[in-house]
């Protein structure tokens, strides 16, 4: 209980550091690839995404979606992965290689679809090497390079926003 402690305190550690030494660079490249972090302890519907997704022209090759769940629950969606708190290690370290493996994608955009204040869900995001990240309205707003202020439970505002803002930015 005392070694999950610090290693949650490691862990935000690594976070701020992160976080602190973060640059944006917004170009009006077109998204071509789309990566997805979301919590399905908060929105479990992710056949929305996948909707969405196809709005926006991205094809289901160039779709990610990262899920992600507080509970170790086993094969909590068929079709895809979900990570938890145990693939994490002390300091941000990843210790599941398929995670891993989608945090280094280049992904054109990543939504972060999540409220809670969950570190490891947060390392997820600050660790992708995504060239535009956009989030739902969270405590750090560090997170994301463009902020749209809706609940989960709004997803189709939330689409429609980051649509417009696509839209406006030239990368659609």
């Amino acid at each position: 209980m005392i070694l999950q402690g610090f290693k949650e305190k490691s862990n935000k550690k690594y976070l701020n550091k992160l976080l602190s030494n973060r640059e944006t660079n917004v170009t009006d490249d077109k998204v071509e690839s789309l990566g997805i972090v979301v919590n399905v302890d908060e929105f479990d519907d992710i056949e929305q995404f996948v909707n969405f997704s196809e709005t926006i022209n991205i094809r289901s090759n160039k779709l990610k979606i990262i899920t992600f769940s507080e509970n170790e629950k086993e094969d909590l969606l068929s079709w895809d992965s979900c990570f938890n708190p145990a693939d994490f290690g002390w300091n941000g370290s990843i210790k599941n290689t398929e995670l891993d493996t989608l945090i280094s994608k280049n992904f054109d955009l990543l939504i972060s679809y999540y409220t809670k204040n969950i570190t490891e869900i947060k390392l997820i995001t600050a660790l992708s090497k995504a060239k535009f990240k956009i989030g739902i309205y969270q405590e750090d707003e560090r997170l994301n390079d463009l902020i749209i202020k809706t609940t989960v439970k709004e997803f189709n505002l939330f689409k429609d926003e980051v649509i417009k803002y696509l839209t406006i930015l030239n990368k659609n």
